[in-house]
């Protein structure tokens, strides 16, 4: 149903587009960019991944049947000697997929990587606690939570909570 790519520049109009308020650009990538999304701001984001060296490997997902961009996700912060990574920028930008099991496609081919293919041990994220439907998504792909950051982001005059969240190697592998 999905493949994942890495990012391309011809994808960054895209992506632009699917991040439309400063809420969403926070709630999508955390205090990475700031609104409004640049393209400047993608290119410096990506101008040293998807190297066989690389510590961040960003990708576009795909709809096979179509060959349309229909979302986005990262690997990053990966550390080759402490065997660790973590999840972020995860988005699906075109609402016509939103509800059907792609975000889950999405995580479990970028664990897939991470755990088979750079031989991991722990993936860890973060999520706002708001954010119900992500929590269950990375729930049933095997993440925990692990604890509670309290009011750690602020937007606007209000303080977001965020759930750091992990899976290990051994948990992936009873998984799969």
């Amino acid at each position: 149903m999905i493949e994942l790519h890495y990012f391309d520049r011809s994808h960054i109009p895209t992506l632009m587009s699917w991040i439309d308020t400063p809420e969403f650009l926070l709630q999508w990538a955390g205090p990475t960019f700031r609104f409004p999304l640049t393209e400047q701001q993608i290119e410096k984001y990506i101008e040293n991944a998807n190297k066989d060296t690389s510590t961040l490997f960003v990708y576009s997902v795909v709809f096979k049947e179509t060959g349309d961009v229909i979302g986005h996700i990262a690997l990053s912060n990966i550390d080759r000697e402490q065997k660790s990574a973590r999840v972020g920028k995860v988005i699906i930008g075109d609402s016509r997929f939103r509800g059907k099991g792609i975000g889950y496609l999405m995580i479990r081919e970028v664990l897939k990587i991470a755990f088979e293919k750079l031989n991991l041990h722990r993936v860890s994220l973060g999520v706002f606690d708001f954010n119900t439907s992500a929590i269950a998504c990375y729930e049933k792909a095997g993440f925990k939570r692990e604890g509670l950051l309290r009011d750690c982001r602020k937007i606007g005059d209000q303080y977001w909570s965020l759930w750091e969240m992990s899976i290990l190697a051994p948990e992936w592998q009873e998984i799969h």
